[in-house]
């Protein structure tokens, strides 16, 4: 029995294997509304084996959109061209799933293929908010939210978790890593404020610790909620993994049922010493240590390398990205290398041996 193609239970859900697809931004939305690409991106992972297929980082307000592409999920009315896209990946046998996220002062940038950087007033950007008035790099400094806004970003998720719970996602997954809104936060690097929302451990993790809970009280019982956090900011005097082992543990606290294990994003000075599985260590110490389930990302291509993560109790998932662009039939041809037995789509069982 492949340990990577065993099923994984998070309260009622179960995930017909632990090579899950990570939520990767295709800058193909129109006013926040799904479109045909990402009904044929994400349907191939779910056509492909994938155990959950996880949407990209959808933004709970206009403003938090990291690109004027991007997903959204602040309006009602948005609900409905997620409906057919979670239907597709769940008649796969996959879980849907979705990343709720606010850009905060990495927000209104142009669409990578079409250049880098913010995008200016006259080419309809938007001005940027964030912790404290302090810019990513070069970039517009962003305004400082007052307590009143910081509480309509808790509500904000609220309500779009209850969306994409309307929507027909069965996991939702609060995004807190990248240097986005709530990592911002996070990080004392980013996070200057003097109010209870900075300074301490206890208040940089206060926004987080809100934004879960209003998620959790959105979200059904029986299903799970994540958190993607960065476990270190790669810059000294920034966020550490022992930080990150103390906020896991409070998240499970607040019936969080998995971290997903990322890093850095939040400084431009980080030194990030990328290579085959090199976040692979920040998933095992936050699982051993704050006594969560974890996924574990970054670099993992090879299904033996993938199988050792699992096995070894390192993490009870692997969240697949590039990988995946490349192969979405990727879970498919790791059961063959491993000797496995999966299910594959009857429409393509000629091409099986």
């Amino acid at each position: 029995m492949s340990a990577l193609l065993s099923p994984l239970r998070l309260r009622s859900v179960r995930t017909r294997n632990r090579a899950w697809v990570s939520p990767m931004c295709q800058y193909s939305s129109r006013d926040g509304h799904p479109t045909d690409w990402h009904l044929a991106h994400l349907g191939s992972f779910a056509r492909g084996g994938a155990g959950l297929v996880m949407a990209e980082a959808t933004a709970v307000a206009p403003e938090g959109r990291i690109s004027p592409a991007d997903a959204g999920l602040w309006s009602d009315a948005q609900v409905d061209g997620y409906r057919r896209i979670t239907t597709f990946v769940a008649a796969q046998g996959a879980v849907p799933a979705i990343q709720l996220a606010h850009a905060g002062r990495k927000a209104s940038t142009h669409v990578p293929w079409e250049g880098r950087g913010p995008v200016p007033a006259e080419a309809g950007g938007w001005p940027t908010v964030a912790p404290s008035e302090q810019a990513y790099a070069d970039w517009p400094v962003p305004r400082a939210l007052t307590l009143d806004e910081i509480g309509q970003v808790v509500g904000a998720f609220g309500h779009a978790a209850h969306r994409a719970h309307e929507a027909g996602f069965v996991v939702a997954e609060v995004h807190a890593a990248h240097g986005y809104l709530l990592h911002e936060f996070l990080s004392p690097l980013s996070n200057h404020r003097s109010d209870a929302y900075g300074g301490s451990l206890e208040n940089r993790a206060r926004l987080l610790l809100e934004t879960v809970a209003a998620v959790r009280a959105a979200w059904p019982a029986d299903r799970p909620v994540l958190v993607r956090l960065s476990a270190t900011d790669w810059v000294e005097g920034g966020w550490t993994l022992e930080q990150t082992v103390a906020v896991s543990r409070w998240l499970a606290g607040l019936g969080v049922d998995l971290v997903d294990v990322s890093s850095g994003g939040l400084d431009p000075r980080q030194q990030v010493p990328a290579g085959p599985g090199f976040q692979v260590p920040f998933a095992r110490a936050v699982r051993d240590e704050a006594g969560v389930p974890t996924a574990a990302v970054g670099l993992i291509t090879e299904p033996q390398q993938a199988e050792e993560i699992v096995a070894s109790g390192a993490a009870d998932a692997v969240m697949l990205g590039r990988v995946m662009l490349r192969d979405p039939h990727w879970p498919l041809r790791a059961a063959d290398a491993l000797g496995a037995e999966v299910r594959w789509p009857p429409q393509y069982l000629r091409a099986r041996w």
